[in-house]
């Protein structure tokens, strides 16, 4: 008779290295998201020592050096940007925008797009920056 040498059925179940695995590859997915999306719009945005992180889950609005503005990738003009917005803000009241302007932009033509954006009732509003 040996002591201690019990054979039975194995009732726990070691989850750590499927954690472990699920949260590598989440860091992954979020690291590079960000960099895929951005190849699709060209915009030189200026650049800024002290920035933070543009929130994944925000409405993209693009200013480029041809004066058109983006919302999502879609050219729209500012009635219908303005427009637009008051109709995500009515399904989402707190709505996160990111907003993107090309640096040759006049600095009173972006503060009009940040006007025309918080009027329609936007007021989570990030103005995107690159890295010096």
């Amino acid at each position: 008779m040996s002591i201690g040498n019990e054979e039975g059925p194995i009732t726990g179940i070691n989850v750590t290295p499927l954690v472990d695995i699920i949260l590598v590859v989440l860091i992954i997915f979020m690291a590079t998201a960000p960099l895929i999306h951005r190849r699709a719009i060209k915009v030189e945005v200026p650049k800024a020592a002290h920035h933070e992180r543009a929130a994944t889950e925000a409405l993209q609005i693009v200013f480029n050096a041809r004066r058109e503005i983006l919302l999502a990738g879609k050219r729209v003009s500012p009635e219908e940007l303005s427009r637009l917005i008051a109709g995500y803000v009515g399904s989402d009241p707190g709505i996160h925008v990111s907003m993107s302007a090309d640096k040759g932009i006049p600095y009173g033509e972006i503060i009009g797009l940040l006007d025309l954006v918080r009027g329609a009732g936007v007021r989570k509003v990030g103005l995107e920056v690159a890295r010096k």
